[in-house]
């Protein structure tokens, strides 16, 4: 019976291994779907500043307008 022991245990190591699998591919999907998020918010991030950029540096200059003479 000492055949019957090893399968058994091969078995129970191989369906093990299968649950830690799936928890892996479950905690890999987590961590794909929460970088995706920090991704897409570090863009609007970047956007922002890049917007602020723009503007911080296309303002026109006012200057007084010139006493007319009269």
């Amino acid at each position: 019976m000492s055949w019957a022991r090893d399968a058994y245990a091969a078995i129970r190591k191989i369906v093990l291994i299968e649950d830690r699998i799936e928890s892996l591919s479950e905690q890999v999907k987590h961590l794909a779907d929460a970088y995706v998020d920090l991704d897409r918010r570090l863009l609007r991030l970047e956007a922002k500043f890049e917007l602020i950029e723009k503007v911080a540096t296309a303002r026109p200059k006012r200057t007084l307008p010139e006493k007319s003479e009269g």
